[in-house]
Formats: C-alpha cells, structure tokens, sequence
C-alpha cells in the first residue's frame, strides 16, 4: 500500500505560494524589488474604514517586506477613483490598491461599463487582507430603543427619513438598500465621498442614519456622540457584545465588508506570491493582530486563487441584490 496522501486544497495552495515566493527571490531579490516605497492607495477619506485598516497593517507589511509603505488616500466616485489610479499604473510592484467590496464587487455591477476600469481583467489579485462588519447608527436622539422600535418609526414616516453612504454603489449604500428591502422601509439616500465625511452630518441630526464600519463608527459610539442600533454581522461582535445582530431581528439578514489587496494587471506572479506571502505574515503579527481585534477587524490573509475565488462569489451576491433592486449608477 502507498504511504502517500492527498493534501487538503487550502495546504496544497498555500504550499505552492511559498515556493513561488522562494523561486522569486532570484529575478525579485531585495536589491532589486523592492528597492523604493511601495505607494499603497486607498480609494477613500482619511479616517474611512479602508484607511484605518490601511495603516493598520502597512508599517509591518513594509517591515516585512524590507521598505516603507505610503498610504496615499484618493477618495472619489464610490472608491473608483483611486481603483483607476492602480489598473493604470506601471505593473512593478510599486502602486498597489487596498480595495473593498465597494470597488470590486459591487461597483461592476452597479455602475457596468461607466466605470473607467474592468474589476476582473485590469487588475492582479494579490491577498483577501480581511473582513469588518459594520453598523446601524443614528443620532443620539433618535426615536425608539432599539432596532424593532427604529423600524416601526421609519415605517410610519415613509420618505421622511435620509441614510448617508460613502457613495453611490458603495458596501454603505447597497448594504442600507439591502436593509430597506427586508426592513420594509423607505428612505431617501445622501452619497458623500466617505462614511468619515457624512459622520459630521449625522452627529448634528441632518442625518438620520448611516451603516458605518466597525472601526470608524466605534470611536463616536463609545463617546456618546452617535447611537448603535444594530451590527451587520450574523453574530454579535465581542467588541459589543450588548449590541445585538440585525439577524436576531431580521433572520438571515448579513452585510460584511471584505478588504483585500491588488496590484495592477499582469503583476508577474513571483512577486504577487511575495506579497501574497508577506501579507500573511504581516497578520500573524502579535501587535497588527491585536490592533485589528481592537478595530473589529478579523485578519484573513490567504493564496491569490483563494482571494479571486472569494471576489467572484461576492460579486454574485451583490449582482442579485441590485437587479432585484433596480438600482443603477444614473
């Protein structure tokens, strides 16, 4: 009887990165890549979700990588923007995006072929960085208790009420249209360039609510100046754990946003599995883990293949939720 067995997928995967990472150091050797700052652009505002979780993990990624990582914020046009910025810069390892569900996933087939990019073919998936629910605020005072209570409001006074998002076809403004479609209410939707520049309007009330990130959100609730109603998450976060899910409201009801890390197209593929690589170990890192934890962020890390498998999946999801929505970029 042969002694050999086959080896679970994920090990076969991830087995195979390191070994391209280890035949990459002849042609992509630290004298030759990577000999200047990586420029890492996040297509939203300073003080979003996506650029916490950038400088979250881009100094150990440098550290990792023997470099520095410039996190270079160019917010715009639902994360489009900046995404652009990428799919048309020099494929050398020195321009990479930390995109999201907005840009990837939702933006194709929210805005189609109006966006200056193509999701898939333009870009070189590199690693899926990690995962953030988000949450249900509104002002403080806001009427009902709790979500069963809000809900009963909103419906009463149908149009009455306004959500901000960081942009039309955004995570934020699919996951409120999402919301609105299983809650049975109506409201009125203000696109802003970033959740981090529609969090002032709903500090004063010109808001009446917005599903903001776990890590920019946390900050105002726990000083009071905004109310949790909800987490996105099928489950509770331990973050705050007294916050209960919409799914215990709504059953099923899930919205989670995915970070993950692409370079431009035709990226050789020994340097994508460097970087694949060094991602990974930039999140087992004691002190990024633990900030992560902090932000409500959950590392994932893993091969290329694994990070575009994810992305199409995702991008099905979404695909459903705006054609039974009718939405469109116009």
């Amino acid at each position: 009887m042969s002694s050999h067995r086959t080896l679970p997928r994920r090990t076969v995967l991830a087995a195979g990165v390191a070994a391209a990472a280890a035949s990459a150091l002849p042609a992509f050797g630290q004298a030759a890549w990577p000999s200047r700052p990586i420029r890492l652009v996040v297509p939203f505002p300073a003080g979003g979700a996506t650029d916490i979780f950038a400088r979250a993990v881009s100094n150990r990624l440098g550290a990792v990588l023997g470099t520095t990582i410039v996190v270079d914020n160019k917010p715009g046009a639902g994360g489009s923007i900046g995404s652009d910025i990428v799919a048309k810069a020099p494929a050398d390892g020195y321009t990479l995006l930390l995109a999201t569900s907005s840009t990837h996933s939702i933006g194709p087939s929210f805005a189609g072929n109006k966006l200056p990019y193509d999701a898939v073919a333009d870009f070189t998936p590199v690693s899926h960085v990690g995962n953030a629910p988000s949450i249900l605020v509104v002002p403080t005072g806001a009427p009902g208790r709790n979500l069963r209570e809000w809900i009963d409001h909103a419906r009463r006074n149908p149009g009455k009420l306004n959500y901000g998002s960081s942009g039309n076809g955004t995570v934020v403004h699919l996951t409120a249209e999402y919301f609105k479609s299983a809650a049975g209410v109506f409201m009125v939707h203000i696109p802003y360039r970033g959740t981090a520049l529609a969090m002032p309007d709903l500090i004063s009330g010109k808001l009446d609510a917005i599903f903001d990130s776990l890590p920019s959100a946390l900050p105002h609730i726990k000083e009071g100046r905004v109310k949790a109603l909800a987490m996105t998450s099928l489950k509770r976060s331990p973050l705050l754990p007294e916050l209960p899910a919409i799914s215990e409201t709504l059953p099923g009801w899930e919205s989670v946003t995915w970070f993950g890390l692409y370079g431009p197209r035709g990226l050789p593929a020994e340097l994508t599995a460097r970087l694949a690589t060094a991602v990974g170990t930039a999140l087992q890192d004691a002190d990024v883990k633990d900030r992560l934890s902090r932000l409500g962020i959950e590392p994932v890390g893993g091969t290329p293949q694994q990070f575009a498998a994810m992305a199409t999946a995702d991008r099905a999801k979404w695909k459903k939720i705006i054609d039974e929505r009718k939405l469109t970029a116009e």
